[in-house]
């Protein structure tokens, strides 16, 4: 079996759900091609040796520059923070390297634009990992629309909401600084859900939005104890949010669908409530990540008296990537999606496939975000061009 070696930037959060993706791809499923963690790269080498030692990964690397050099490596996985993605995308295209991206892709338009075009011009296979799509559940409801069980759709509701930046005191970490995350959650979890709607639904015409700022300063953070969801703060001193905390988002979709996408850290309650309903002339649909493994269905030609909303557990064998994992009835995680992605992607590279969302996705994802925050700034609708 060919064997493809993979350098990973970044180590935190997503480098443990890439690694663990990576490692367990070939022991459920017939992969394309052996993913061989060669090196983790990331600025501080003594925790870095301690988590290459854990997942398996041979070497570790503090420079980036030099692991997108390397001969041996053919994948370029990127999980560092946002605005460090274009950089990298664009040197690991043109170094001739394949790249399995975080979103959201980058801070702009333009940039998602430029990674896009270094990815086409060298002929490389790029994966933008909205993990979400690769839900079987999520999977499904494609398969229902597609098979016109939901017929004309008329609306989309979508909502990602967290609650990890209640408390005043969570320290001021780059998630919340404009330069270093481009925007708060519009653009980190509203991402998610224009990717999920841009597939379900279709591409986006039109947006107007509101967003707030709730807490305008916070802690300066320690970097060494801090993380994505808890953090610890160096001192007394304070500095600025530059970055949204919460955004509501209208949309027209191209086939005339109507949407709404909310998205905030300021929901107590909900950790990671990733929910979608969609509404059709036939039937009905909604997912709720917190019940992953269920879709909710609907349908107009169900007897009078017995409609009503249907409870799919999508763990049968027949739906998307289940045969591959247990028994049916028994359900996956959050941490399977990433498995999914990974397969898809070694296929992709192997038999030279498209494999979707991709750097153009992610660009197309970054104009409709863009032209919410123009709305939200100049208290405007706006047209995509």
């Amino acid at each position: 079996m060919k064997k493809l070696n993979i350098g990973m930037i970044g180590y935190k959060f997503m480098g443990k759900a890439h690694s663990n993706a990576w490692k367990q791809a070939p022991h459920f499923f017939d992969v394309a091609a052996e993913p061989v963690l060669k090196v983790a790269c990331g600025r501080h080498a003594g925790p870095l040796q301690e988590f290459a030692d854990r997942w398996g990964w041979e070497e570790i690397e503090t420079d980036w520059q030099k692991v997108v050099k390397r001969d041996d490596i053919d994948i370029i996985d990127i999980g560092v923070p946002t605005h460090l993605h274009h950089d990298i995308a664009v040197a690991a295209a043109k170094a001739g390297k394949h790249i399995f991206c975080e979103k959201p892709i980058a801070l702009s338009y333009e940039q998602a634009r430029e990674m896009y075009e270094a990815a086409e011009e060298n002929a490389i296979t790029h994966y933008l990992n909205h993990n979400y799509r690769r839900c079987p559940a999520v999977q499904l409801a494609k398969k229902l629309i597609d098979d016109g069980k939901i017929g004309r759709i008329f609306h989309w509701r979508g909502a990602y909401l967290q609650s990890w930046i209640v408390d005043p005191n969570f320290p001021l970490t780059w998630h919340l600084q404009k330069e270093t995350a481009g925007s708060g959650p519009h653009g980190d979890l509203n991402s998610h859900s224009v990717d999920l709607a841009r597939f379900l639904v279709g591409d986006i015409k039109r947006v107007s939005c509101l967003t707030a700022n709730f807490i305008q300063e916070r802690p300066l953070p320690d970097e060494e104890a801090s993380g994505t969801f808890k953090g610890a703060t160096k001192g007394s001193d304070t500095g600025k949010v530059s970055v949204e905390d919460a955004a509501f988002m209208l949309a027209e979709f191209e086939n005339g669908a109507l949407g709404s996408f909310e998205a905030t850290r300021f929901a107590p309650g909900r950790k990671n409530y990733n929910y979608f309903e969609i509404y059709g002339s036939k039937g009905s649909l909604i997912f709720d990540l917190e019940r992953m493994n269920e879709l909710q269905f609907f349908s107009n030609e169900d007897p009078d008296d017995s409609q009503g909303f249907r409870t799919i557990l999508a763990t049968e064998s027949s739906h998307a990537y289940v045969g591959a994992w247990w028994p049916p009835g028994h359900i996956i995680g959050y941490e399977h999606e990433f498995v999914h992605a990974v397969v898809d992607f070694l296929d992709a590279i192997v038999n030279k496939k498209i494999i979707e969302p991709n750097f153009y996705d992610g660009m197309k994802e970054m104009q409709v975000l863009e032209a919410g925050l123009k709305s939200a700034a100049d208290g405007k609708n706006v047209v995509l061009s």
